[in-house]
């Protein structure tokens, strides 16, 4: 899922401060809390208001110090808000990684085996399987974790990730049991020697690592070229040979947009656990170069071949893939390589997927086979996720296949893609689920595209790995460290304009924002609080706050009584209220209309209006699959209520903790306040950062706003107001591990002993 995938395809103990067994129960949302907390504190972070304001106005971008998030000024909250802070450092104290780690039993210090051709393998690939070799015996199973090469309000290119992240980020990967990292590009130098760094003082619990290697550019997918265009194929193979060096830290790189520069200098090759390189292939792009360079020549190398039947596209994989191995057999060097793939273009034939785009072309990787010469291997790695496509939930084969004493296709298409490549081994590089309120997709046996509670996804990621494991699979790698500000998917990336400050707030409705294990909590908005006391009307008082992710509100009711709450939202200057929020206080309900110009689900969908006629107003929703066709049965579009407000507590520091919660009730003294925090895309606003509205349209015209009005009414009262927030280039954020951690930390260890 690095780089972004606009299809939306894209371990601890328990301890005291993670959640019991009764907190966990069916409910998604139920008993959610954190596990630890950790308060961002390094020197990209907030210090003073003014350093954050729009640049328009100071020309720049501050590079700030930190400071805490603003406690937010509440007449009900002022103590709480002290509360929270010193919970916060208490919690950090306790719940460090140096107490919740223990002495691991297991000696996984690197073996390596040097053959008699004077290659050196950490670890092999064969028709035996997997084995990474060990100071306690070989691993024929790696659990893993995929890791990103940003940071929020960064785009990738920018390889904001700081030696200071990558100190903190390795440790908690220990503390989890994890065994080996993955990541997609070369990284900053900084990666390397923290690295270098820490397997040195954990020699007995080294992080593995599993290096990838981007195609640098790209651009043969959009201007309908090839993978063997001069730019894309000399680009890859320098690409290739900056890699190798870099882990041997014998790289130095001049500063290029979108690239690492640098001078490497820390050798992790003694870690190299194997090279997966590539990317998710273009299902369009591949068959147009199966088509076009089919007279591409066949591949004899040294150490990779193709096969007789391979396909120009995997010619030119093996290609790479010999030219790898021959840089690293240069350093007396041999590792499994394999290339990326994914479902879309996996070499299996899928007559009940109902996107023909989904079964275009196939790529395989028993077609890229390593000689003799090779004693790394290879094997076939896939992104592999549960929800998608669309055959997993249509193809009556894979439902044969039962885990945990249920029908499970996607174990199913394990055992398939098993079978196929048999008897190379099978790796799972990519797995997981998001913890978002949105979700792009439905899944198989409820692991959908989002939706899901932190909580609920620790869970679902846990017996993912398990799963993985139990159908004979070499590895599994769950995606990813931390959320992802950048990230995009099909369903709502139409919604957030101008896309090019995607990264600078955190879309709730995003799922792929919300893949990470490590949440990246976004900061108060600075100067965006606003208080009145309303003399007369139903609120007695208004708090109206801002964050990267939500609009917050606090309203206290003058009759703690009442039993509904209304606000009506006008976004677009004019016209009067775009959007509606509906709160049933009796009955603990709540629901976001839209106008019916402004559905954003027209935005998805163009050719077809998928709007109930005649509704002037629409509940808000995300369309997750439109209207298909399976075999032979025409299928209904399918939808996610993501307007459907959930009551509960979202403060992470709370017993209560339920990540999906938007709205709650708080009695105090007498007085009745209904706090919400609804995300910004729920009230229309495509950009929250510079103030940017999603207009009407197909496709949708960005408005400039200044302020959102807002209605509140209730028992027949109403209450007029406005409110604006300052914009920004830059924000704070915290990071805290999302609850579950136990569940992680014992798969982790039961799966790397």
């Amino acid at each position: 899922m690095e780089p972004p995938d606009l299809h939306g395809r894209t371990g601890l103990r328990h301890s005291r401060c993670t959640p019991t067994p009764g907190q966990l129960g069916s409910n998604p949302g139920a008993g959610d809390h954190a596990d630890s907390r950790e308060v961002r504190n390094d020197d990209r972070r907030l210090t003073t208001p003014e350093d954050f304001l729009d640049s328009s106005r100071s020309g720049r971008v501050s590079a700030a110090t930190p400071i805490i998030s603003r406690v937010r000024r509440t007449r009900i909250g002022r103590l709480t808000g002290l509360v929270v802070i010193s919970a916060l450092i208490l919690g950090f104290a306790a719940c460090s990684s140096g107490q919740q780690s223990p002495p691991a039993t297991t000696d996984w210090s690197a073996a390596p085996v040097t053959g008699q051709d004077g290659l050196r393998s950490l670890a092999v690939s064969t028709a035996d399987g997997f084995a990474l070799h060990t100071a306690s015996g070989d691993k024929a199973f790696i659990p893993g974790m995929n890791l990103g090469s940003t940071t929020p309000t960064h785009q990738p290119g920018e390889l904001a990730v700081t030696a200071e992240d990558y100190r903190r980020w390795f440790v908690q990967m220990g503390d989890l049991g994890i065994r080996a990292v993955r990541i997609y590009t070369i990284h900053p130098p900084a990666f390397y020697t923290e690295l270098l760094s820490y397997n040195q003082t954990h020699p007995t619990t080294p992080l593995y690592l599993v290096h990838g290697v981007y195609i640098p550019d790209e651009g043969y997918i959009k201007n309908s070229g090839t993978l063997y265009d001069t730019v894309t194929d000399e680009g890859f193979s320098a690409e290739l040979a900056d890699a190798s060096k870099a882990v041997r830290g014998r790289l130095d790189r001049a500063p290029q947009p979108g690239r690492s520069s640098g001078r490497w200098r820390a050798d992790v090759s003694p870690w190299l656990m194997s090279w997966i390189i590539g990317v998710e292939w273009d299902p369009v792009a591949t068959k147009r170069t199966n088509t076009v360079d089919a007279d591409a020549p066949g591949v004899n190398g040294r150490f990779f071949t193709s096969t007789a039947d391979a396909s120009s596209t995997e010619r030119w994989i093996a290609k790479h893939m010999d030219e790898l191995a021959t840089l690293e057999a240069g350093q007396n060097q041999s590792v499994p390589i394999a290339f990326a793939n994914w479902p879309t273009v996996d070499p299996l034939t899928h007559p009940d997927e109902p996107l023909q785009s989904e079964d275009l072309v196939g790529v395989d990787a028993n077609h890229v086979q390593p000689t003799k010469a090779w004693p790394g291997g290879t094997f076939a790695s896939y992104h592999a996720y549960p929800y998608y496509p669309d055959f997993l939930r249509h193809e009556t084969a894979l439902a044969q296949t039962t885990w945990n004493g249920r029908a499970d296709p996607y174990a199913g298409y394990l055992q398939a893609l098993k079978a196929h490549h048999a008897p190379m081994p099978v790796m799972v590089t990519e797995v997981g689920v998001p913890s978002s309120l949105g979700s792009a997709h439905g899944g198989t046996n409820g692991r959908d595209q989002g939706g899901h509670s932190e909580l609920a996804a620790m869970q679902i990621d846990a017996d993912l790995m398990r799963l993985i494991k139990d159908q004979g699979l070499a590895g599994a790698f769950l995606f990813s460290w931390t959320d992802e500000w950048f990230k995009l998917t099909w369903n709502t990336m139409e919604h957030q304009l101008p896309a090019d400050r995607r990264q600078l707030w955190h879309d709730a409705l995003t799922n792929e924002q919300y893949f990470g294990v490590i949440a990246t909590d976004p900061g108060r908005v600075p100067d965006a609080a606003s208080e009145t006391s309303p003399p007369t009307g139903p609120l007695a008082y208004l708090l109206v706050d801002a964050d990267a992710s939500y609009l917050h509100i606090d309203a206290t009711l003058r009759r703690p009584e009442a039993g509904m709450v209304s606000i009506d939202v006008d976004t677009l200057p004019g016209g009067g209220a775009d959007y509606r929020v509906e709160l049933d206080l009796t009955a603990g309900t709540g629901q976001v209309f839209v106008r019916r110009e402004l559905d954003p689900v027209r935005l998805d969908v163009p050719a077809k209006d998928y709007a109930a006629p005649g509704q002037a107003w629409l509940p808000y929703r995300l369309i997750t699959n439109r209207a298909l066709v399976a075999k032979g049965q025409n299928l209904e579009p399918e939808f996610h209520d993501v307007g459907a407000l959930i009551s509960g507590d979202w403060e992470s520091t709370s017993p209560g903790y339920n990540s999906l919660a938007t709205w709650r009730i708080v009695d105090h003294n007498g007085q009745r306040t209904v706090r919400l925090r609804l995300p910004w895309a729920l009230l229309g606003v495509a950009d929250p950062s510079s103030r940017t509205a999603l207009g009407t349209g197909v496709p949708a015209q960005p408005v400039s706003i200044d302020e959102l009005g807002l209605r509140f009414s209730s028992d027949g009262q109403t209450f007029d107001t406005s409110y604006s927030w300052p914009t920004w280039n830059y924000i704070g954020y915290t990071e805290r591990p999302k609850p579950g951690q136990h569940l992680l930390r014992d798969a982790y260890r039961d799966l790397a002993p």
